[in-house]
């Protein structure tokens, strides 16, 4: 039984899936997706509901809620995603939190673009929810390798080699 589990696990597509981290980011992208909806309900009906003309309205409440929902989702990426690297990682809080939105609105422009290229091939909805698949994978690629990764084996920090100097 281990064998199978170690074999579906090495499957490019089907590893990721099932491993523990990329199905605690997918929750927390579902729960950027719910503060995206109620944040866009609250701009359009009460904070800017004297904001004219109604496409402005609009436009500020999806910023509002697009930004409320990264926050959220790096948040919970940080503390409970990635919350085994927070120790290893030796970036400034803003620092990361400038990574973090530079990788979604990668996964952003790709997801717009292929799905673009894909509904060419095959109704629009398909391709969009295909388009949100991968993006979602770029995304965590990105996140895991990028903003939260954690220092390399190589490369120690400049207390950690003082200290092994001292010793």
């Amino acid at each position: 039984m281990k064998t199978l589990r170690k074999f579906v696990l090495r499957l490019p597509l089907v590893g990721w899936v099932l491993q523990h981290r990329f199905v605690k980011f997918g929750s927390v992208g579902f729960s950027g997706t719910l503060v995206n909806l109620g944040v866009l309900y609250l701009g359009q009906e009460y904070l800017f509901r004297a904001v004219g003309p109604e496409s402005m309205r609009l436009d500020l409440s999806l910023a509002l809620a697009i930004f409320c929902a990264t926050v959220n989702n790096f948040t919970w990426n940080r503390i409970w995603t990635w919350a085994d690297r927070r120790e290893e990682v030796e970036k400034h809080f803003v620092i990361q939190l400038g990574q973090y939105f530079v990788a979604c609105w990668l996964a952003i422009v790709f997801q717009f673009f292929f799905t673009k290229i894909l509904a060419a091939y095959m109704f629009y909805m398909v391709a969009n929810i295909t388009a949100i698949v991968m993006a979602s994978v770029i995304n965590y690629l990105m996140n895991d390798l990028w903003t939260f990764a954690t220092r390399k084996a190589g490369l120690r920090s400049d207390k950690a080699c003082a200290t092994q100097d001292i010793v």
